[in-house]
This record gives structure tokens, C-alpha cells and sequence, in this order.
């Protein structure tokens, strides 16, 4: 793994689970600009890791997820034209990391998700939020743009109605009603919320690699314009699946009724 820059942003790995974690509590988990940077460096290893099989994102603290950029940095990060650009493309980088990862990822959300934070949670695949959690995308009340892609992202997982209303109002929505919009998938108490995560990540952990992989990569296609859907990388990985030692292996445990152990291969 490279090392990181900062001590902002911590990565562990705990058999085949990669915990990413923003370590800013005392902001709240506000991200800075080395925290972007160490978001990519953390997803580009879990990525290349072959015995990581999910990723969980969670912020330190009991208090927040991630409540957005740290907009203390932007009268020197982003004070220029030039900056700006600088200063995006770093953040940029880090998102795509997440979200282009090939393997499984949960953001593990208590507190504050606010933002950038929203965004986070957006480009990982799971959302599961403790009952306390808060919700927003104050753009309009800062004076903000927002890129296609955001809103595109969000409007793909909660529609756009909701998404209007989201930007709109740019107030904070409970864990209850982010539910309803379909923005978390799941709400869990509070005491309970790493425990629960932990086992769904195990669960996701213990099936088949190389078919988890496939289905995160044709769902990839899916949600993208129809005429830019690589239709040939969805018939690869899927008859990858049918070829690979684990589907033997799924089939003999099935037959001798044991769990199968699956080596991603």
C-alpha cells in the first residue's frame, strides 16, 4: 500500500473486509483536501488487494458519517480559477476510486451525512444508516453549483422528485425518511449499527467473488445511457462465472451439503 500523507484517513483490513475510514472527528469528519487524496490511495490498494472482498466506509466518531468538504480550506484551496480546478480533480479522483471499485462497498452511516458526505455514501453500492443519522445536501443555502453527475447519481437512487425536493429544501431529513426515498437501504439502532454491518459485509464476503464482482459490473451498465452499455463486458464477466473453480466448488458443496469456500477464481 502506498503511505498515506495524512493521518486524517485510516485504512484496516480484517480477513477478507477493508474498513476506510475518515478520521476527522473533530470537524465532524469534514474532508480536506489530503483526505480526498487519501480516499483514492485507500481505494486504489483495497482495489488491488485480492484478498479484500468488501469495503466498509465508516467516519470515526459517534457523531458523523462525513459532513461534507471543509469549507475552512476553500479561501486557500479554492480561491482561484485555477485552484479550484486543482482542488476538484483531487476530489474527483478520490470519488472514482470508490466508485469504480469492483468489489463490494457499504458505507456504514451514523450522525451527520452531509455534502461531500452524500456524495461518499452515493458512490458506494450499500447504504446502511443508524436511526440518528441526518441527511442533506445544503448547496442552495451556500450559493453552490452541482455537477450532471452528482445530481444524476442521486436522482438514479431516490428519483427526481426526491431529489428536487433534497436540493431544494436543503434541509436535513431523518434516517426514517431517507429510507422512504430509498436513499439508505437499511436503518438499524444505533447500538447496534457496526455489529449489523459487520455481518452483512461477512455474508457478502463469504459468496462467490467472481459473481458478486459480475453483478456490481452489469448493474454498472445498466444505469448508464443505452448506447454507452459495453454489452460484451456483461456477456465476459458473466461466462467467467460458469468457467471459474468456484462455481465447481459451489456446485460440490451444494451437493454435499457444506458451505463452499470460494477462492475468487
Amino acid at each position: 500500500m502506498t503511505y498515506l500523507q495524512t493521518d486524517k484517513m485510516i485504512a484496516r483490513k480484517e480477513n477478507h473486509i477493508g474498513w476506510l475510514t475518515f478520521n476527522n472527528p473533530a470537524r465532524l469528519n469534514a474532508v480536506s483536501l489530503e483526505m480526498w487524496e487519501g480516499l483514492a490511495c485507500i481505494a486504489e490498494d483495497f482495489a488491488s488487494d485480492t484478498n479484500i472482498r468488501v469495503v466498509i466506509v465508516n467516519g470515526a466518531g459517534e457523531k458523523s458519517f462525513v459532513s461534507g468538504a471543509d469549507i475552512s480550506e476553500f479561501a486557500n484551496q479554492r480561491d482561484s480559477a485555477q485552484a479550484t480546478l486543482k482542488y476538484d480533480a483531487i476530489s474527483a479522483k478520490g470519488m472514482l476510486a470508490l466508485k469504480n471499485m469492483k468489489k463490494p462497498t457499504i458505507a456504514m452511516i451514523n450522525g451527520y451525512c452531509i455534502g461531500g458526505g452524500v456524495a461518499v455514501a452515493l458512490n458506494c453500492d450499500i447504504r446502511i444508516a443508524s436511526e440518528n443519522s441526518k441527511f442533506a445536501v445544503p448547496a442552495a443555502k451556500l450559493g453552490l453549483g452541482y455537477e450532471y453527475e452528482g445530481i444524476r447519481k442521486l436522482v438514479d437512487i431516490v428519483g427526481p422528485s426526491f431529489a428536487q425536493e433534497i436540493f431544494f429544501t436543503a434541509r436535513q431529513f431523518t434516517s426514517q425518511e431517507a429510507l422512504t426515498m430509498g436513499l439508505i437501504n437499511r436503518m438499524v439502532p444505533d447500538d447496534s449499527l457496526e455489529q449489523y454491518v459487520q455481518q452483512y459485509a461477512n455474508m457478502i464476503a463469504g459468496n462467490a467473488p467472481m459473481t458478486v464482482a459480475s453483478i456490481k459490473t452489469i448493474v454498472g451498465e445498466i444505469v448508464k445511457d443505452e448506447t454507452q452499455r459495453d454489452m460484451a463486458l456483461c456477456d465476459r464477466v458473466f461466462a467467467a462465472c460458469f468457467e471459474s473453480e468456484d462455481f465447481k466448488e459451489g456446485r460440490t458443496a451444494f451437493m454435499a451439503k457444506r458451505k463452499p469456500v470460494f477462492k475468487g477464481r
